[in-house]
């Protein structure tokens, strides 16, 4: 499983972005980081907006809540949620593979 770091009010994440997929998805893990697939380009930060809608709407917290750490112009990407605990982006994640 993937390392989720919690720190006061909130947790980070590695994330290895595949854009130009044929749907938004996780789709498992390298590395120790999580591999998501999204429909969007890499192309003028698109892809980075469909990453941060992505885990607001699958931590069900506001888009402002979740920002990109470190890796804004890599596919390797640490994501940063504030306002949750690592059991329950865990938890999430898992009910997301799953379905």
């Amino acid at each position: 499983m993937i390392s989720i770091r919690e720190r006061e009010d909130r947790v980070t994440f590695e994330v290895k972005v595949h854009p130009r997929a044929n749907r938004n998805a996780i789709t498992g893990e390298v590395g120790g980081a999580l591999k998501l697939s999204l429909t969007a380009p890499p192309a003028n930060g698109r892809a980075n907006e469909a990453c941060i809608e992505f885990f607001a709407n699958l931590l069900k917290v506001p888009r402002s809540s979740v920002t990109i750490a470190t890796g804004r112009s890599s596919r390797n990407k640490v994501i940063r949620v504030a306002g949750v605990t690592a059991k329950y982006v865990r938890d999430r994640i898992e009910a997301e593979v799953r379905s």
